[in-house]
């Protein structure tokens, strides 16, 4: 199994879907976060045979575009997720911010206190919650502006890195906290606002964008998402407008029934390991 399958816990939420205790090794590879390319890192390598198992309709034809193929949408995570802990209650207080963020191989460079202050002045007098990449988190001059500025600064967990340190928790928790605010908003668009918009939430993008260490140009930037997604950046974006994209990039509306994903990811042979 490729290690980026077992991301954010991605793995195991669909073992736990399929009635699995752990989850076997999945035949392909499996979409790890939402872009507006083919789905996958830029520069990811994939053997010939083996299936790219992606989110939704959306980003097989995103890959199409680009000459890739093999794609079998299944759905994403999340979407299977939230058939897994169904919630009706209302939402709750505040606005939870997701930055841009970088990872373990490139940073971001941006000014967050300014990025902290638009925050709180289109917010207003409401909590709000940062949620940080974990080495964002970790380091205290970017968590620092953020508390000294009132925020509650949290991180999600780590996604690992080579089947090392990674969270199995990391969207159970992200769950939970996108279900205890009102709103949710970035700089950039990206999984977390998808999430949210999929759970009804009131969700916007602004600020400055910032930008990554060595960017890849082949991704487009912040002009590729303002092409493709211009209804949804606005500080308050209209909710059918949302709800429709994140319908249409979650694949919430493809879920397989368990055996057919079982089936489709390789373990239909796979004992459930009940005694």
């Amino acid at each position: 199994m490729h290690h980026a399958n077992v991301f954010y816990g991605h793995a195991q939420i669909l073992a736990r879907y399929c009635g699995l205790q752990e989850a076997p090794p999945i035949w392909g590879y499996l979409q790890h976060g939402w872009n507006t390319h083919d789905g996958f890192a830029v520069g990811h390598e994939f053997v010939p045979g083996y299936p790219k198992l992606v989110w939704s309709e959306a980003v097989r034809r995103r890959g199409w575009s680009l000459g890739l193929r093999d794609y079998v949408v299944i759905g994403s995570p999340w979407a299977y997720l939230l058939t897994l802990q169904p919630d009706s209650a209302p939402a709750g207080e505040g606005t939870i911010v997701y930055p841009f963020h970088g990872w373990e191989g490139q940073q971001i460079v941006g000014d967050h206190a300014a990025y902290a202050d638009e925050v709180r002045s289109v917010e207003g007098d409401v909590p709000l919650t940062m949620c940080l990449y974990w080495n964002d988190y970790l380091d205290e001059r970017v968590r620092s502006v953020y508390e000294q500025r009132g925020f509650r600064v949290i991180t999600h967990g780590r996604r690992g890195h080579q089947y090392v340190g990674g969270d199995t928790d990391f969207l159970d928790n992200q769950l939970a906290e996108l279900r205890r605010h009102r709103r949710v908003v970035s700089n950039r668009l990206g999984s977390a606002l998808l999430y949210a918009a999929s759970l009804g939430r009131e969700i916007g993008v602004y600020g400055d964008p910032m930008v990554l260490q060595n960017d890849h140009a082949v991704l487009g930037g912040m002009a590729k998402q303002l092409r493709l997604f211009p209804d949804l950046h606005h500080r308050q974006v209209d909710p059918d407008v949302a709800a429709r994209v994140s319908t249409e990039e979650l694949g919430l509306d493809v879920l397989l029934l368990p055996g057919a994903l079982r089936h489709t990811l390789g373990w239909a042979d796979a004992d459930d390991g009940a005694e």
